[in-house]
């Protein structure tokens, strides 16, 4: 559990820098960009990294929390599509970007919400609950700094279709595929 909570700590902690001090932040990316970026990624894989492994071994020995009812695995499919959807639509921007404002946060609050409804160990809730309350946090803090524009593509109506074709796509094979190589829990036979 502690590789776990490392893990959250370094990669939503990194996350957090704009949130907690977005002068301090502006200033190491002055700096040096190339440099702020490479430390960002390094610490976000190394976070990544602790979270796996400590997720994984945490799920050897669960401690169940609570059990919520089969059916909803059928709505977290359902957020799931929404949530891949969302993810990519930053980089093709088009009406879902425009009226979702900050997608991506939208898709993690999804993927973090939707996983808590089906799955109620310990190291469940503090994975997906450390999420989702930093994607709320974050939320929070963008009304109140001004946002960084994002690469990606000119504003079109064809970028939606896109994203949503993308989306479907990797919903419908994370559902019969990657979940259970990536992850280690298939959720179809």
């Amino acid at each position: 559990m502690l590789s776990l909570i490392i893990g959250l700590v370094l990669f939503l902690g990194i996350h957090s820098v704009a949130i907690v001090s977005l002068d301090w932040r502006n200033q190491q990316a002055a700096k040096n960009e190339w440099l702020w970026k490479g430390f960002y990624a390094t610490v976000s894989l190394l976070g990544l990294y602790f979270i796996a492994v400590g997720y994984a071994a945490a799920r050897m020995e669960p401690i169940v929390l609570y059990t919520l009812p089969y059916w909803l695995r059928h709505l977290t499919y359902l957020l799931m599509t929404i949530a891949m959807v969302l993810f990519f639509a930053p980089y093709f921007p088009g009406a879902i970007k425009r009226t979702a404002k900050h997608p991506q946060l939208i898709a993690v609050k999804l993927w973090a919400a939707s996983h808590l409804l089906v799955n109620g160990s310990l190291a469940d809730v503090i994975l997906f609950g450390a999420f989702l309350g930093w994607a709320v946090l974050d939320r929070i803090s963008m009304k109140k700094r001004p946002q960084r524009a994002l690469p990606g593509l000119k504003e079109s109506k064809f970028n939606d279709i896109f994203v949503v074709i993308i989306g479907l796509a990797l919903s419908f094979a994370f559902i019969r595929f990657l979940h259970g190589s990536l992850i280690g829990v298939p959720l179809m036979p």
